[in-house]
């Protein structure tokens, strides 16, 4: 997929998460959970990507998923684009795409009425 693509996407998300902020339908600690998510990410990325030219020891791939499910796909995506780490191993880049979409439906779901009905912080 083009990077612009991905970059683009990821911006619109995180300009409709926002927005849902701005205009009180969803909570602040949501941008913020995905923002801090995605710079801890982002580090995550780049100090495996240290440790692969060092030969030191290696952040796990399950680490950089599991980080992504948790709203730190944004960062993940950001690092990949400009650190050029983890960018061509397709079964990465297959389950980083199924976190994202885990993450995204996690998402739409807590913003539909039944999710809200099952959160009390909408």
């Amino acid at each position: 997929m083009n990077s612009r693509i991905k970059i683009g996407g990821m911006l619109v998300f995180l300009v409709l998460v926002a927005a849902g902020v701005i205009s009180e339908r969803l909570p602040l600690f949501t941008i913020v959970t995905y923002l801090s998510v995605s710079i801890i990410t982002f580090i995550a990325y780049a100090r495996d990507k240290s440790a692969a030219r060092d030969g030191r020891w290696r952040t796990k791939e399950s680490t950089l998923q599991l980080l992504a499910l948790c709203g730190g796909w944004p960062g993940a995506i950001i690092a990949q684009q400009s650190l050029r780490h983890k960018s061509q191993k397709l079964s990465f880049r297959i389950g980083l795409w199924c976190m994202i979409a885990l993450n995204s439906a996690g998402f739409i779901w807590l913003i539909s009425p039944q999710g809200q009905a099952f959160t009390p912080i909408f």
